[in-house]
């Protein structure tokens, strides 16, 4: 089996803002994976938080391409490689790659029934009156992701309510909260209607919501990378987001859609802005969601080829064999 890996980097359709962070591009670490004529492919942007680049992730794929031939499974990689964005992008290529050689979609091989999904829009954090507008301007979506840092949130979310009172509003922290800020905004929050709180505070410093009963479900992102910190995440949130850049893949992402549905948690699948590429194994996660942002291409100035079909009202619809799985 001959193993390649690049880089390839979009362009943001915009300059795309979140607490402590402004991007530009999306670099991709994209993964082919060919074996007697059939390709499968995978990719990954990483998690910028954990210190990670297209450039380190192409490093430790490339370290591992000895080690990766036709008996490597989806399954044998989890202990080939741990958790991390390099892992996603190869996973997911074997599952492509599974797929294809079995002549199956990817529900056949994990006997799901798809359904077309609904997709949050995200607004990124800008001027209070440029994000109603863009609130309003994304008005053939039901549903709003609202990135805030601790700037004037509730301004800006009462700017964007005012824009958008039909819309479904869940709202993105980035860990830019302290507990004593959500306490203090969590009044306004549930005033307004919010859906969700997106990890308002730091990774390793939600100790505080263990016990505490928000009138707005919480949602852990950066607090739960993998299967390892699921169970202390499920004693602070109320939803988990699972991100197949963070988890290390679809097998990992699959094993805590398990565990969050063994405790009753709400599930929301993410993304790291990537191409339809990453958000093809990601709309498997969908299938079990309460919350789907799969909205990644929307935010970038072009898309891969034979990428998803995104439509009026949200909905998105199933990625093509000749995309992935």
């Amino acid at each position: 089996m001959k193993m390649t890996v690049d880089i390839v980097s979009y362009p943001m359709e915009v300059p795309f803002a979140i607490t402590g962070h402004v991007f530009h591009d999306t670099d991709t670490v994209r993964v082919s994976l060919e074996h007697e004529g059939v390709i499968g492919r995978g990719e990954s942007v990483g998690s910028y938080y954990l210190n990670e680049t297209a450039a380190s992730m192409k490093a430790e794929l490339e370290a591992i391409i000895g080690h990766v031939d036709a008996t490597t499974t989806p399954e044998s990689l989890q202990d080939l490689m741990p958790l991390c964005g390099a892992r996603c992008a190869l996973d997911c290529a074997l599952w492509d790659l599974r797929a294809k050689r079995a002549g199956k979609r990817i529900w056949e091989l994990l006997d799901i029934t798809p359904q077309e999904v609904t997709t949050v829009f995200t607004v990124g954090m800008e001027d209070v009156a440029v994000m109603a507008e863009r609130a309003a301007a994304a008005k053939r979506f039901p549903q709003l992701k609202i990135k805030l840092n601790d700037d004037k949130p509730i301004e800006r979310l009462e700017a964007i309510r005012a824009a958008r009172p039909d819309a479904t509003l869940v709202i993105d922290v980035n860990q830019g909260w302290s507990f004593e800020a959500l306490k203090d905004y969590l009044p306004a929050c549930e005033k307004l209607g919010i859906a969700m709180i997106e990890q308002p505070l730091p990774r390793g410093e939600d100790a505080a919501l263990a016990g505490f009963k928000s009138p707005v479900p919480l949602g852990a992102d950066e607090s739960c990378l993998g299967l390892d910190e699921f169970d202390q995440a499920a004693e602070r949130y109320d939803v988990l987001n699972i991100k197949l850049d963070k988890c290390g893949g679809l097998t990992e992402g699959l094993a805590l859609v398990r565990a969050a549905q063994s405790r009753d948690m709400q599930i929301m699948v993410g993304n790291m802005t990537g191409t339809s590429l990453s958000m093809a194994p990601s709309y498997v996660i969908a299938q079990f969601c309460q919350f789907v942002d799969i909205d990644g291409p929307l935010l970038l100035a072009r898309d891969i080829e034979n990428g998803l079909e995104y439509r009026s009202g949200g909905s998105v619809g199933l990625p093509s064999a000749a995309l992935w799985g």
